[in-house]
């Protein structure tokens, strides 16, 4: 049987004020410390998952990694012997990993465009599933942006075992397990991340944590909606650090006997997009902001307030 990996753990990103984000992830966006080392601080969600986010601080904000699961060490070595073969750029080598970060066995590298990836196995997991509906359960897919849609996505087809989802003119889904995305791949004018997706229980949850965002001073920016592929509900907001971040629910769940994917025709065609309930028809200025990686990088480089608000009001 070939290697594969078989969910999304989370996603770890620097930050420039670690103080600042942990307030936000953990009194806004809903989400609980787990353990600190050093200048990084581990976050998990209502679900099993060690952690779904790690922040660590540094000089500027910017993606750390994704990490993706495997079965078990032989998948993880496996998966390894593959990467190395290809010739991509390896990080660390299989080794045991921090007991802070929840242990467990995994390696790093850096995927086609140059984005860094863990894949992982054995990482510790919580025993108390928290009765919480208005904060997010697990990370559900990132988005990553690309100048390289058809050959990004085939790589991570051919090498981690993912399969296609759907296809549109602007994006690429694929999934590695039931969910209809762990990974969609964004045309970009450049490599990066667009955005992070935190699935919530259902959609009363979803509006909840929402209202305690917008009481937190963080306005929605982009939403409600129901997205067409993948079916799920959305809303999206722009976190301290300039990344755009999203709340999702219902997303849809793939019968592999049975599904087939949608063609970028298809989605050309579909009645109403990108919302099929017709009402957040166009992303915001913020939105599109930060998905394209603009927003972290002006925040980065010191851009004045104003130059940041006349693009936040879309001039």
């Amino acid at each position: 049987m070939h290697p594969r990996v078989t969910g999304l753990r989370g996603v770890e990103l620097g930050v420039r004020d670690l103080k600042k984000t942990v307030e936000f992830y953990t009194n806004a966006w809903g989400l609980e410390e787990v353990s600190r080392e050093g200048d990084t601080v581990y976050m998990r969600g209502t679900g099993a998952e060690h952690h779904i986010l790690a922040v660590h601080e540094r000089p500027k904000a910017c993606l750390i990694g994704a990490s993706f699961a495997a079965d078990d060490r032989a998948q993880v070595d496996a998966l390894y012997q593959k990467v190395k073969a290809f010739g991509a750029e390896i990080l660390t080598v299989p080794s045991e990993l921090s007991v802070a970060a929840g242990g467990g066995y995994g390696f790093s590298f850096r995927s086609l465009e140059g984005q860094p990836m863990m894949i992982s196995c054995d990482v510790k997991t919580h025993s108390n599933i928290i009765a919480d509906s208005s904060r997010p359960k697990k990370l559900t897919h990132v988005v990553l942006n690309s100048t390289r849609i058809d050959d990004t996505a085939k790589y991570f087809m051919d090498m981690f075992g993912f399969r296609l989802s759907d296809e549109t003119d602007h994006m690429t889904f694929i999934r590695c397990s039931s969910s209809h995305h762990a990974v969609a791949i964004a045309k970009a004018a450049g490599p990066g991340l667009n955005h992070m997706a935190y699935e919530m229980e259902n959609f009363d949850g979803l509006m909840s944590g929402t209202g305690r965002l917008k009481s937190a001073g963080t306005e929605v920016a982009w939403g409600v909606g129901r997205h067409g592929p993948g079916n799920n509900i959305f809303t999206y907001f722009v976190e301290p650090n300039g990344f755009a971040t999203e709340y999702t629910t219902e997303v849809e769940q793939i019968d592999e006997a049975t599904y087939q994917p949608h063609t970028k025709k298809y989605w050309s065609d579909f009645p109403n997009r990108p919302c099929r309930w017709n009402v957040a028809t166009k992303a915001s200025a913020a939105m599109r902001y930060a998905s394209s990686g603009q927003m972290v990088e002006d925040l980065n480089n010191g851009v004045c307030d104003d130059i940041i608000s006349r693009k936040l009001a879309g001039n």
